[in-house]
């Protein structure tokens, strides 16, 4: 006989599962003979193996190097710079009030249907009232229902009904084998854990002794590397050392030999560019020469000056007796009329 459950989703969102009532399943009173019984696993991870007893930071981790890896470090601050970013980016991208406008301040508004008053003191009011005085209640009766029916009785003798050492040996059987089945597997899980612990502590041992055998030699290797750089170091220091000896060597030389002909050819080069003066000569050419130009420049600009202001007199006389002959054109019309 199949079981159908069902499971649907309302309108609404929610979820809903229902099944067809099942009958319990017939369990024998006693327990099966152990021939007869199936192998089940550990329902308690007190006693489940796989679980790692004791202190977890206790243990010893071997490092893969003697120095945290920089390209690690590097990967791990670049994520965490991203993520600081994507934060930023989150929150400036986050809908936000608009500022205010100059000269108003924003305020907090009840957006509730029913508003009230917010206020920091809180309204209390007493009130008194009198009762009367009453008498205690009584204790209330306890109650006998009423007899009924008619009374009988009967005689039963010893054996009748029940024989306690004949009823009771099964029960025993079952307590005594289950007790000493329990001690039985008690003991067995002793011996097994006191098994494991020694495996256990001769694994530490051994990892121990092979940690410190790697920390010696990760640490001659250390040594041998540090004294490798050092002479390394050092060669490079001596190899750098002649070799700037050997270039100012070589620069010296070269530079005596150029140096032996460059004097005269300089002196003669300075010479005949004029570098070499007369200091009459300069001083003339240098000061007085400049001060002769900027005394004849003032002196033409201020005959320029002069010239422009004559003309400008000029024509405005010349305006002046134009304007006069005209009127006195225009004056024998007028009397004639």
């Amino acid at each position: 006989m199949a079981f159908v459950s069902h499971s649907h989703r309302e309108p609404n969102g929610t979820y809903t599962f229902s099944s067809r009532p099942r009958p319990v399943e017939n369990r024998s009173k006693y327990r099966e003979p152990p021939s007869e019984q199936t192998h089940s696993n550990y329902g308690n991870i007190m006693y489940d193996r796989r679980v790692v007893r004791g202190n977890t930071y206790a243990q010893h981790i071997i490092p893969t190097t003697a120095h945290p890896d920089p390209a690690e470090i590097l990967r791990q601050q670049e994520i965490r710079r991203r993520a600081i970013a994507r934060r930023r980016a989150r929150e400036h991208l986050k809908p936000k009030t608009p500022e205010a406008l100059q000269g108003r301040k924003h305020i907090d508004v009840q957006t509730d249907l029913y508003l009230e008053e917010l206020s920091d003191v809180i309204v209390a009011t007493d009130i008194e009232c009198q009762t009367e005085a009453f008498l205690d209640k009584p204790a209330t009766p306890l109650f006998i229902p009423a007899k009924s029916g008619k009374d009988a009785e009967t005689q039963i003798e010893e054996g009748e009904l029940f024989d306690f050492d004949r009823e009771v040996q099964p029960m025993l059987e079952v307590l005594v084998g289950k007790t000493i089945e329990q001690s039985l597997l008690e003991v067995m899980e002793e011996e097994e854990l006191a098994c494991l612990r020694a495996q256990q502590r001769a694994f530490e041992e051994l990892r121990n002794n092979e940690l410190a055998e790697v920390h010696r030699l990760q640490e001659q290797e250390r040594r041998h590397s540090e004294e490798k750089e050092r002479r390394i170091a050092q060669q490079k220091e001596v190899m750098k050392k002649e070799r700037e000896t050997a270039e100012k060597i070589a620069a010296r030389a070269y530079t005596q030999q150029y140096l032996a002909d460059l004097l005269p050819a300089v002196f003669t080069s300075l010479r005949s560019h004029g570098y070499f003066y007369d200091p009459v000569e300069k001083d003339i050419e240098t000061d007085f020469f400049p001060w002769l130009m900027d005394e004849v420049n003032n002196s033409l600009e201020k005959r320029y000056i002069a010239r422009e202001m004559l003309d400008t007199i000029i024509h405005d006389v010349t305006q002046k007796r134009l304007e006069m002959f005209k009127e006195l054109e225009t004056q024998p019309d007028k009397s004639d009329i």
